[in-house]
């Protein structure tokens, strides 16, 4: 059985948010101008823990200029009733109402949740249209994307989503004409696939050039399961994936997530959690590739909190990612920033906020 370091309660395979832990380092907010917009996030209210707009409002508000953020969906606050197939709208519903609470500004000037990722189960084919129409309506004008669980490996220690999806689904048929869909109604797609995964998303964006397809999580390196101790192995391998995905002018890049327990880090099993200095050094061949690979007019960072909040303060995550890209121009890191985000996500009305705060 996992220990409380390495798992929430439940079953979850989420690592346990011990707030009292990342307490105890604390460091100075580098270049707190800087906008940013915090590209992937979830709000949930689980047995296994408790994020909803008051812990999101004070991660964001901590100190860094976060001017906006994008949720993304996690199954949260589906509706009890009806038919499944609509179940999903309740989460839109419920996120769009948290927007609009943000865009009153009584709680600060970020724009929380400015954009909506909902979830529309692919699979239906066709027959998913009148869904994503819903959808569309309950996301009033917030709606810009759609995600499925789609992450999967056949061990069982490589496990990152609560419910597991089966194997296969992004070459499905059935789901591949799901996704034809979504640029019909303005859509883009969201994608959270690991490193063994990329060969499926990649044959999915040829098949699909007129879909924004935004790869997550940097493309899922692993390193938990078979792959403890392989670390330059997978590099290997998944630098040449993410190669030949980078040629694809319809992919996008989120670079981030890179503190869950498959991805094989252990910062959450030290007596202190890790500052923005270890961070960075631990992620630097892996943020580096995915800039130079994508160039930074397609990559954007991203939180992935509460997920990665197990192993890190959102202080030092925005910290690590700052001196990872200090040798950026100004325009370059403006687009990991914020710009790419705000651009991909059509965030209308972002301009004046992504000005550096004076």
């Amino acid at each position: 059985m996992a220990d409380s370091k390495t798992a929430a309660p439940g079953h979850s395979p989420h690592l346990h948010v011990r707030e009292e832990w990342l307490a105890l380092h604390s460091e100075e907010v580098l270049e707190p101008q800087l906008p940013i917009i915090d590209a992937h996030h979830h709000v949930w209210d689980r047995p296994t823990g408790r994020y909803l707009f008051d812990e999101l409002m004070a991660d964001v508000n901590a100190g860094h200029n976060v001017v906006a953020t994008i949720f993304v969906q996690c199954r949260s606050m589906y509706r009890k009733h009806g038919p499944d197939v609509l179940k999903p709208i309740g989460e839109v519903e419920f996120i769009n109402g948290l927007a609009a609470q943000s865009a009153s500004g009584l709680y600060g000037d970020v724009r929380a949740c400015a954009a909506i990722v909902g979830c529309a189960d692919l699979m239906l084919g066709e027959q998913v249209a009148p869904v994503l129409e819903k959808l569309l309506q309950a996301g009033g004008g917030r709606l810009r994307g759609i995600r499925n669980s789609t992450a999967w490996h056949a061990d069982e220690r490589i496990r990152s989503n609560p419910i597991q999806p089966p194997p296969g689904m992004l070459a499905d048929a059935r789901f591949r004409a799901g996704v034809a869909q979504l640029p019909r109604h303005g859509l883009s797609l969201d994608v959270w696939a690991y490193h063994t995964q990329l060969d499926e998303v990649l044959a999915l964006a040829q098949a699909n050039p007129d879909l924004s397809l935004i790869l997550n999580h940097a493309g899922g390196p692993l390193g938990a399961g078979p792959y403890i101790g392989q670390r330059l192995q997978v590099m290997r391998v998944w630098q040449d994936a993410m190669r030949q995905l980078s040629v694809l002018p319809n992919v996008y890049l989120k670079i981030g997530g890179l503190g869950m327990p498959v991805g094989g880090w252990d910062f959450h099993r030290q007596d202190m959690p890790p500052s923005s200095q270890q961070l960075a050094q631990a992620w630097q061949p892996y943020v580096e590739s995915c800039i130079e690979l994508f160039g930074p007019q397609r990559c954007m960072f991203e939180s992935n909190f509460p997920v990665d909040k197990g192993m890190f303060s959102y202080l030092s995550l925005w910290n690590a990612f700052k001196r990872l890209s200090a040798a950026y121009a100004p325009a370059e890191r403006t687009a990991l920033f914020s710009g790419t985000a705000a651009r991909i996500y059509r965030m209308d009305g972002m301009d004046a906020l992504m000005q550096p705060a004076g």
